[in-house]
């Protein structure tokens, strides 16, 4: 199935990957107003949690990773393999609580990074034997390391 909207947020997103955030951010905020908050929830998740990417500002981007995972509850994996087969929502969830843990221990909130950096390794399971699921659970430690020693520092 072709999903238009789901084609414009990976374009967006490949443009930011290429170096251009300014542009990726604008576009995908146009997307986001266009979906609005009550629009796809799979559309809402995958945008917001692309967007947050696109913050330095660890508050900007908590901000939008909270509206990824409120928008991944209501997902069902039908809708998720509507995009690809192989996918399940249990998979976003690694992911979109990795990224909180490291909004909030950027931003010195160390306990609720604690709280959804053990969500993260509890959803870890779901992650495939792959590339991805070795990049998310090493970032998961990266993360747990750095909430250790109460490092606030951006990540690399």
């Amino acid at each position: 199935m072709t999903d238009p909207t789901m084609t414009a947020i990976l374009a967006a997103v490949g443009t930011g990957r290429d170096g251009d955030t300014a542009t990726a951010r604008t576009a995908l905020l146009e997307l986001w107003a266009g979906i609005g908050p009550a629009g796809d929830p799979l559309h809402r998740c995958t945008l917001a949690h692309y967007l947050a990417d696109l913050y330095d500002d660890p508050a900007e981007s908590l901000a939008w990773n909270i509206r990824a995972l409120d928008a991944a509850d209501t997902v069902t994996d039908d809708r998720v393999r509507d995009v690809h087969e192989s996918l399940h929502i249990a998979g976003f969830y690694p992911s979109l609580h990795l990224n909180l843990a490291d909004d909030y221990r950027r931003l010195g909130s160390l306990t609720p990074a604690a709280e959804h950096l053990a969500l993260a390794r509890q959803h870890a399971p779901a992650l495939g034997p792959d590339p991805y699921g070795d990049l998310i659970r090493g970032a998961i430690d990266g993360v747990g390391a750095a909430i250790a020693s109460g490092d606030t520092a951006p990540r690399g």
